[in-house]
């Protein structure tokens, strides 16, 4: 899954991507994000939802997979719920902010000099 959404996102105007899974899953079926780093998005309206992504609710990959091939399974992270509700910050400055629509504007410029 992570080869073929690498090959998706490669042509993208965007470059910086990171690909994982929800350390909860929200769905049955096994699914693999791929969002990109500008979070430019109008669907991403929620603290909730940000904190999904820009926490270590969020599971890299590769993480996932070094996880399977020395364990043999996923290791419990039902303790990552807590994750949802922390501050909203900056997923590249790490800046506190009050608020999704200050949020958006600040990661405007703060990604673009990254």
């Amino acid at each position: 899954m992570y080869d073929r959404a690498a090959d998706l996102t490669k042509d993208c105007s965007v470059k910086k991507f990171r690909y994982g899974y929800h350390a909860i899953p929200s769905m049955g079926l096994l699914h693999l994000h791929a969002i990109s780093q500008d979070f430019n998005s109008p669907s991403l309206k929620t603290k909730k939802h940000w904190n999904s992504f820009t926490t270590d609710y969020f599971v890299d990959s590769h993480k996932l997979i070094e996880m399977l091939k020395s364990h043999g399974k996923v290791n419990d992270m039902s303790h990552h719920s807590k994750l949802l509700s922390e501050d909203l910050r900056c997923h590249v400055c790490k800046t506190t902010i009050k608020n999704m629509p200050t949020l958006k504007t600040h990661i405007q410029t703060c990604f673009k000099d990254s």
